[in-house]
């Protein structure tokens, strides 16, 4: 008896070639569109009708059954209020890690089991092992679409029934497959906004959601007030771009570029400097919080790779299960960030960045 797969169908190419794939394969398909985000913002219109339509759209043509799942709800009090919290507090947060861990591969991963799926299936670039030893996420073949940073807080449970169809592909053989099987939406453009609402930008979002204030932007070496800024929370240690500086005297400094070193959230006040080597910037060390490692057994100072964002390089550290050492200076990530850990191609696990 054929297995059965529920696909979580964004609308997308990835998704869509996913199911494609598993239908060929032998496996029953039910398709999901996951309803996580409806609500439209000033100057945008959120893309949830257009994108179901599309899922619908292969789903038809594919000949798989198709369902609706509303997890706005949850998605509000999992994703979006733990996002705000975030920034509020100074950090920034990364809203795609806490859907993947509380939506697809938790909420999605449940329901779909309850349903009577032997697995569930996306269309992220990852691949998965499984053996007798249990599950293994792996990098994608495609380096640079490589999404397990964004997948390294998945249970070992929700793993173990996973399924990364496209994950031994390149994105242009995706595509290409997409059209040779005449699926409308083959080079559909992907979305590079806000994980849940399309394009609109981050700093847009949170306007509607949060009390924003400007404030005063100071040279930390001199306490001089260089210019203003619309809110504290917009801005990340080492940041260059975005800094509207009156300067000295209405001269706009003397051509170097200032970076921002501090934030007072509570006095709501940045501080800047030109000096790039500022130890706000630069660090051997990396604190990690909210450790998740699905490899119970790292011995301690263990030789491990780092992805500190998505499609940055891996840098060789030493980890010990809460803090990440490096040998050269790197620069600071933002608090908040998650830094991943890797043994070759093995995404091991990670932590919130402190």
């Amino acid at each position: 008896m054929a297995k059965t797969v529920y696909v979580g169908m964004s609308g997308g190419v990835d998704s869509s070639v996913s199911a494609l794939l598993l239908k060929e394969q032998g496996y029953k398909v039910v398709g999901v569109y996951m309803k996580n985000w409806s609500k439209d913002l000033p100057g945008m219109k959120c893309p949830w009708a257009e994108d179901l339509a599309d899922a619908k759209r292969v789903a038809v043509k594919l000949g798989i059954d198709f369902y609706v799942w509303d997890f706005e709800k949850e998605y509000y009090e999992k994703v979006v209020e733990y996002m705000l919290s975030e920034f509020k507090k100074g950090n920034t947060p990364n809203p795609d890690i806490m859907c993947n861990q509380e939506i697809k591969f938790k909420l999605f991963y449940e329901k779909a089991m309850e349903a009577g799926a032997d697995f569930i299936a996306t269309g992220h670039y990852a691949r998965v092992k499984h053996d007798k030893d249990g599950s293994v996420l792996l990098r994608a073949v495609d380096e640079n679409k490589d999404q397990t940073y964004f997948l390294y807080r998945i249970s070992k449970e929700a793993l173990s029934h996973t399924l990364f169809p496209i994950g031994g592909m390149l994105k242009p053989e995706v595509k290409k497959l997409a059209e040779e099987k005449g699926l409308h939406n083959a080079y559909k453009k992907e979305s590079m906004g806000v994980c849940f609402v399309g394009e609109v930008g981050m700093k847009d979002f949170l306007k509607e959601y949060i009390d924003i204030k400007p404030g005063e932007i100071r040279e930390i070496e001199s306490g001089e007030v260089l210019g203003y800024h619309e809110g504290a929370v917009f801005y990340t240690i080492g940041q260059r771009h975005g800094l509207y500086l009156n300067g000295k005297k209405g001269v706009v400094n003397d051509g170097m570029p200032y970076y921002v070193v501090k934030k007072d959230i509570k006095e709501n006040v940045v501080y800047v400097s030109k000096n790039l080597n500022h130890e706000a910037i630069w660090t051997n060390e990396l604190g990690l919080t909210d450790v998740f490692m699905r490899n119970d057994a790292i011995k301690e100072n263990a030789d491990v790779l780092v992805r500190l964002r998505h499609r940055a390089p891996l840098i060789a550290a030493k980890f010990d299960g809460k803090k990440l050492t490096f040998d050269k200076e790197i620069k600071r990530p933002a608090s908040g960030q998650s830094a991943v850990v890797y043994d070759g191609e093995k995404c091991l696990g990670g932590g919130v960045i402190i």
